[in-house]
């Protein structure tokens, strides 16, 4: 591993120009086994090095081609993507270990197109039950409308994907040492050879000639970059996994139940587990809480009327699978915003463009930006000429005109939903919903195609 002397590295805001940086290349098949964990790296190991190897670097600053902040879906599914095109990358996680708290998240077709693409679409799809349809429900238990998703749509491919099993799926897959635990970024800023430099807090240094920023909805490199804080939308979600062992009861269907102010749902994640949610109205996000008793009894006060398979589900969820998020979003307003790129530093998923789950695409999108920037880069990279910032000003303009308009009719689909004037809840579920909602438009944004890498 190359090193510098401390003394030749400057902190800078602005990059300067430099000459195309050369890039190390392997195919996607050389001294990577498939099918391996990429384990943490212990006592200051760099890229898989013993301790007594990198000493050298660590008294200056270690060299990467390529770093990923962040080890959630964005950034391992840009790790591998760009891994079975032949790019390395290190993967920076700032936790001991992967992330695999939370629930789940439902991925549509154009998820499953990515995860194919990538190639660990065959696994997961054995460990997830696939959801034929939706219905929804007035808190009373009327069910206003159904529909079978593919008899709007016969490709389309709908599954509820633990978020834990995806993590450890993608991370089986990279090569040994490619992600690096307890690294959380502390500065970021630019060498005047062009580089970015990254400092941790354990006070590592890193010199990267490409920095992707994978670091979720706080992301410190989209404030670096000048972004500003993702909005609180004026509402939050209860959400959990209910468990049960002897197997679980429900339909292969998503339902949902609509109130005034407040709305719910839960659908089928596999024979033993049902993904179940809780959205509420409040003029603030709160305090942030993490009492599991105290999550489960506000999640079951808010529906305790409604139908008796949501207190039921709720139940009989661990504790440790309940959350509670204030939901934000970013509008990527043109000439105003941000670009999603400055010089080789790029964002990815919600640090780029968080989204309220309305439309169930927040992952779903994120997958789609890995593949896409993935290519680019690779290209760039290794034709050997390209330019890597002309591949990412050409990464965001593809994603922003599909980025941009889902975020917004996310948005304005959680405010229809959370209405809570008792006569146009009346009218949505007496008209709206049984006599003019259709799935079939509603739907057309999962058409995403999407090669194999």
């Amino acid at each position: 591993m190359a090193s510098v002397s401390p003394c030749s590295v400057r902190w800078s805001s602005s990059s300067a120009a430099s000459a195309p940086p050369s890039f190390s290349r392997s195919s996607p098949t050389d001294a990577f086994p498939r099918g391996r964990r990429a384990f943490r790296l212990r006592g200051g190991d760099v890229n898989g090095l013993p301790r007594a190897l990198s000493v050298r670097a660590e008294a200056g600053v270690s060299k990467e081609d390529v770093v990923i902040v962040g080890a959630g879906i964005a950034g391992l599914a840009t790790s591998l993507s760009l891994h079975r095109l032949g790019v390395k990358s290190l993967v920076l996680e700032q936790a001991e270990s992967l992330r695999t708290g939370g629930t789940s998240l439902t991925l549509f077709k154009n998820g499953w197109r990515v995860l194919d693409a990538i190639g660990v679409g065959s696994d997961l799809r054995t460990q997830f039950i696939e959801i034929q349809g939706m219905v929804v429900k007035s808190e009373d238990g009327r069910e206003l409308q159904s529909f079978r998703f593919k008899d709007e749509d016969d490709s389309q491919e709908v599954r509820a994907v633990e978020r834990r099993i995806l993590l450890e799926t993608f991370a089986d897959q990279l090569p040994p040492g490619a992600i690096r635990f307890s690294s959380k970024l502390a500065k970021i800023g630019r060498s005047e050879n062009g580089e970015t430099l990254l400092e941790l807090v354990d006070g590592t240094r890193i010199s990267a000639k490409i920095v992707i920023g994978c670091d979720g909805v706080r992301s410190p490199v989209a404030k670096w970059m000048g972004f500003s804080e993702p909005k609180y939308v004026g509402y939050c979600a209860f959400r959990g996994l209910g468990f049960y062992p002897d197997g679980q009861p429900y339909e292969p269907r998503v339902t949902y139940v609509y109130g005034r102010g407040s709305r719910a749902g839960y659908v089928p994640v596999s024979p033993t587990k049902v993904y179940w949610f809780v959205c509420f109205n409040s003029p603030s996000p709160g305090p942030k809480i993490t009492d599991p008793s105290i999550l489960k009894n506000q999640s079951r006060e808010l529906v305790r009327n409604w139908p008796s398979e949501l207190l039921d589900i709720i139940d009989r969820t661990p504790g440790d699978t309940i959350i509670r998020t204030p939901l934000v979003d970013r509008w990527l307003w043109p000439t105003v915003s941000p670009s999603a790129s400055s010089g080789s530093v790029v964002l990815v998923g919600d640090a780029w463009h968080p989204m309220t789950p309305n439309l169930g695409q927040g992952a779903c999108c994120a997958l789609e930006d890995a593949v896409v920037l993935a290519r680019k880069l690779a290209n760039a990279v290794n034709s050997g000429n390209g330019s890597v910032e002309g591949a990412l000003k050409s990464y965001e303009s593809e994603r922003w005109p599909r980025i941009f308009p889902l975020t917004v009719r996310a948005n304005l689909v959680g405010s229809l939903l959370q209405w809570e004037n008792p006569v146009v809840c009346s009218v949505r579920n007496n008209v709206v919903i049984p006599k003019l909602l259709r799935i079939g438009p509603m739907l057309e944004h999962t058409n995403f195609a999407c090669e194999p890498l």
